[in-house]
């Protein structure tokens, strides 16, 4: 994987082998973060990565200028990897191992992006847990978006506070927003 744009433009990071993740490939994440940057300067926003697996994600963020960053996946390999790399690369990121559940049922921060990417095999009413305790608890600010990444495969639209939806060979990102 790389990082797309910012201070570590071009950077390659090297996941090791036999973490349990699936990256969101370089054309997707490019297309979301042109989508993120007409709506957002990255520089003033909160993120939350959720199952953040090889923190792409959240490295992605923090090379486009974005400071404040919270990492979480329950896989403690992923953990570590995410935390040796911020440190590596001078990204301000928390890699906090916990279960994704259990950590916005907890919570008591707000952020103005959160982006989930659950295992492909979550269902839709796995990812309805997700959005009624995000919206719910209030954990997305007033403005903020929440964005799943999930297969093709599954249809998000009809939960509460979905908005759209955008197709990337077989990942597809799914959009919520506040009422």
């Amino acid at each position: 994987m790389r990082i797309i744009s910012g201070s570590h433009k071009g950077r390659r990071i090297n996941a090791p082998r036999g973490l349990p993740v699936r990256p969101t490939t370089d054309m997707a994440k490019e297309a979301l973060f042109n989508i993120l940057n007409n709506n957002y300067y990255f520089e003033d926003v909160k993120v939350l990565d959720l199952f953040a697996g090889t923190g792409n994600i959240s490295f992605e963020f923090a090379s486009r200028g974005s400071s404040e960053i919270v990492a979480v996946d329950k896989d403690h390999r992923c953990i570590k990897f995410i935390a040796k790399m911020a440190n590596e690369l001078d990204f301000n990121i928390s890699a906090i191992k916990n279960d994704v559940i259990k950590f916005i049922e907890k919570v008591n921060l707000n952020f103005d992006i959160i982006f989930v990417d659950p295992p492909y095999s979550f269902t839709v009413d796995d990812c309805s847990k997700i959005t009624s305790i995000v919206f719910q608890r209030q954990i997305l600010n007033e403005n903020g978006i929440l964005i799943i990444e999930h297969s093709k495969h599954t249809d998000l639209s009809l939960l509460e506070n979905f908005k759209y939806m955008k197709k990337y060979g077989g990942s597809v990102f799914s959009f919520f927003e506040p009422n």
